[in-house]
């Protein structure tokens, strides 16, 4: 019995300090294996496909479809024959215009890793190359929300509220 209790109450004592331990290791612990240290291979991925990792939110959940989502429900959404056509040359030209923005923010931001890894950065060296990785993230959300603005041109009010529905934004 004596030593059950103490068993036990060393098991609960020794929890707060491995939980303790847990909490002072660094989060980013393994990231710096990675070639560009601020993406994940994922978001390479996703900036090389031209995919657009929730960057045109504002529109989507304001009523403005996008266009591989209207591509998806055309069936649903009962779209005719000349609004397909539009919407997936639309959604064409945007993954166009997204990967080649991707493509450019990607060697930004390798630029960036490089500098600071090389311990080749000055503070006007950091200033210049995160302005133009904050202007080219800009241009990029830029592509994805204009073509939602075009795509709810195309749709009737009836297309875009069953939109709505059929995302389960309503």
């Amino acid at each position: 019995m004596k030593f059950t209790a103490v068993a036990l109450m060393a098991a609960m004592l020794s929890e707060p300090a491995v939980a303790q331990h847990r909490h002072h290791q660094a989060p980013y612990s393994g990231l710096e294996q990675r070639d560009i240290k601020a993406l994940s291979e994922q978001q390479i991925a996703d900036l090389k496909a031209g995919r657009g990792m929730g960057l045109a939110l504002a529109a989507e959940l304001n009523g403005y479809p996008g266009p591989l989502h209207v591509i998806e429900l055309a069936e649903q959404l009962q779209l005719d024959a000349a609004q397909r056509r539009q919407v997936q040359q639309l959604f064409d030209n945007m993954k166009s215009e997204a990967m080649a923005v991707g493509e450019r923010l990607i060697t930004q931001e390798a630029v960036l890793d490089r500098a600071f890894s090389e311990q080749k950065i000055s503070p006007a060296a950091l200033v210049a190359l995160t302005t133009q990785i904050a202007q080219t993230q800009g241009e990029l959300r830029a592509v994805h929300l204009k073509y939602h603005l075009v795509v709810a041109d195309l749709l009737t009010a009836h297309q875009r509220h069953r939109y709505a529905q059929l995302r389960g934004y309503r």
